[in-house]
């Protein structure tokens, strides 16, 4: 595995190798007085979780609290499991996500009908977290770990049970997928796109959460994937800029598709936001042969059947 990242600020990043992939998905570590994780990715990601702390000469016993942003599978999927090793450790979540985490059996059922026979490999096993152990945070809520305190925020546009974790020692915010995912492959780029996977997708709500966002004057910005953005501005730039333009896609191919079957709609829109970006990207300089789209052709499948979800709902 590649070697822990210093962020300054007594912040450490983990790459988790989600999917197999490095960059792909992070774990936050927050060294402080009451060390914290966020985000645990899946559970084939937490032996890479286990090493990392290793690295950094820490013991899983020292971890006191984990949080999530939200209960995806590739960001809390792994929570259960990673706790086993925790004994001391408190999973904090938003307060709609505490009940799948408790009982994972919906999230399971919802991805597997997402991604079908890869579930197991990328997924299992998702193990339930207990009562106990799981703390709702909401609105305004805090968590004061001594030589920082964590702010908690409301974010839906991605998912309903969607926090943003202010942190106020680095001034810096833990978005998850709620303002977009960053491609560190890009390099020099800072590029970023919005994220509407399935089902709770709802550009409206994820503007409004960008809005809240933007409001706290954060320096920095903490992604679920993957790394920090140092310039909150432009961030906020691109995901005004592409998400009408998805939805655009869309809406588009729904119009002119009406009798299409939805598996016809989402492969088209696959199409239309592949083309949108991937014009985009070799205007700034990617050539279409980059690692980036190794990355980016995963996400835009997703996220088209997020908006034609989204769309049909509408």
């Amino acid at each position: 595995m590649t070697k822990p990242i210093d962020l300054g600020n007594d912040l450490t990043l983990i790459d988790l190798y989600d999917l197999g992939m490095p960059e792909r998905t992070g774990a936050y570590i927050l060294h402080a007085d009451e060390l914290a994780v966020i985000e645990t990715s899946a559970s084939p990601s937490v032996p890479h979780l286990l090493e990392g702390l290793e690295k950094l000469s820490l013991s899983p016993e020292d971890v006191k609290h984990i949080i999530v942003t939200h209960i995806h599978l590739d960001h809390a999927g792994g929570v259960g499991k990673f706790l086993q090793h925790c004994p001391n450790a408190t999973v904090y979540v938003h307060p709609k996500g505490k009940r799948h985490l408790a009982d994972p059996s919906k999230l399971v059922t919802g991805a597997r009908v997402v991604y079908g026979d890869q579930f197991d490999e990328l997924f299992d096993p998702v193990l339930p977290v207990p009562e106990d152990r799981l703390i709702e945070e909401g609105e305004g809520d805090t968590l004061d770990l001594g030589s920082r305190v964590l702010t908690f925020y409301d974010t839906p546009g991605h998912a309903k049970h969607h926090v943003s974790i202010h942190d106020s020692f680095s001034n810096g915010i833990f978005t998850g997928d709620t303002i977009g995912v960053y491609y560190p492959q890009a390099e020099g780029l800072n590029f970023v796109l919005p994220s509407t996977s399935p089902n709770q997708f709802d550009p409206e709500a994820m503007l409004n959460s960008l809005e809240k966002i933007e409001r706290l004057e954060v320096k920095q910005i903490y992604f679920g994937h993957y790394g920090r953005s140092r310039d909150p501005e432009h961030v906020y730039e691109q995901i005004r800029f592409w998400l009408p333009r998805f939805v655009e896609v869309g809406e588009e191919v729904l119009a002119n598709n009406p009798d299409t079957s939805m598996d016809g709609q989402v492969a088209a829109v696959i199409e239309g936001l592949s083309n949108l970006v991937t014009t985009h990207l070799v205007e700034q300089g990617i050539p279409a042969n980059h690692v980036v789209y190794q990355y980016l052709n995963m996400d835009l499948k997703v996220c088209a059947m997020g908006i034609v979800d989204y769309l049909h709902k509408r």
